[in-house]
């Protein structure tokens, strides 16, 4: 396979100790950084009946898309998008399983509804008003590297910018005995066929056969619970976007993963 090359236009991040992207810059800068203000995501690009009624996977996928899109200027009616998640709502699933199995009669239907694994691409999609194609990926542990290679090659083979949100909430309950997810976790890039005026890196992408190495650095500095959230596998790529980039590689099959190489440009 070819190289794949996109632009970077903008970066959203969202986890108990970095709000937002600049959060993890200032971080790995040696900077002490404050943890985020409030417990749940804003989601501020929801109304304000859907943010008060939406579960936290919902909130988060739409606060760090908006974030990304603040960043790249993007204009959102128009983003094609990706949505990537590996449990979805798995706190809802737990429920539900758990419902089922004691009393049937007394499942939610509003909870059934946003246990949908496409329900935060459907409130995003509505709340803006887009109208352009959008996509939800689960690929277990390799979620993100498979979302980052769909939201790429979406990008250069319509040449139109993409939106890729990539999140997975703290799991309770049974179902987390097999999950293992102790933290939230949701990132989101806005990715370009061409370098544009808010470009801050541009990545090629190669898949290659074998299984993944180990990014040595700068994933050193990354917390131990990074591995128990897929989606929070895009730190050793958000790391080299927040310094002074890099290569990283980004597991998509047991024996294939995603090699990138990170260039920034601002």
């Amino acid at each position: 396979m070819s190289a794949l090359r996109v632009h970077v236009d903008g970066v959203g991040l969202w986890a108990a100790h970095w709000p937002h992207f600049h959060a993890l810059r200032e971080q790995l800068a040696g900077q002490t950084v404050s943890p985020a203000e409030r417990t749940r995501p804003p989601a501020e690009r929801l109304p304000a009946n859907e943010r008060r009624r939406a579960p936290e996977s919902v909130l988060l996928a739409i606060e760090v898309a908006g974030q990304a899109i603040d960043m790249s200027g993007a204009d959102q009616t128009q983003l094609a998008c990706v949505f990537a998640s590996a449990h979805g709502d798995h706190v809802i699933t737990d429920y539900m399983c758990s419902t089922l199995a004691r009393a049937p009669t007394e499942l939610s239907p509003t909870r059934f509804h946003n246990s949908v694994h496409n329900a935060p691409v459907g409130y995003w999609t509505i709340a803006i008003g887009c109208h352009a194609p959008s996509t939800a990926i689960c690929a277990g542990h390799t979620s993100f590297g498979a979302a980052l290679l769909e939201a790429a090659t979406q990008v250069q083979a319509d040449q139109r910018p993409a939106l890729l949100v990539c999140s997975d909430i703290a799991g309770s309950g049974a179902l987390n005995e097999l999950t293992g997810c102790r933290q939230s976790f949701g990132c989101a890039l806005v990715l370009s066929p061409e370098k544009g005026n808010r470009s801050v890196a541009s990545l090629q992408l190669r898949v290659t056969a074998g299984e993944t190495p180990v990014t040595t650095s700068p994933s050193a500095t990354l917390p131990e619970w990074y591995t128990d959230n897929a989606s929070a596998r895009a730190l050793p790529l958000l790391t080299l976007l927040a310094r002074d980039g890099g290569r990283a590689a980004l597991a998509l099959a047991p024996a294939m993963h995603l090699d990138v190489h990170t260039e920034i440009i601002q």
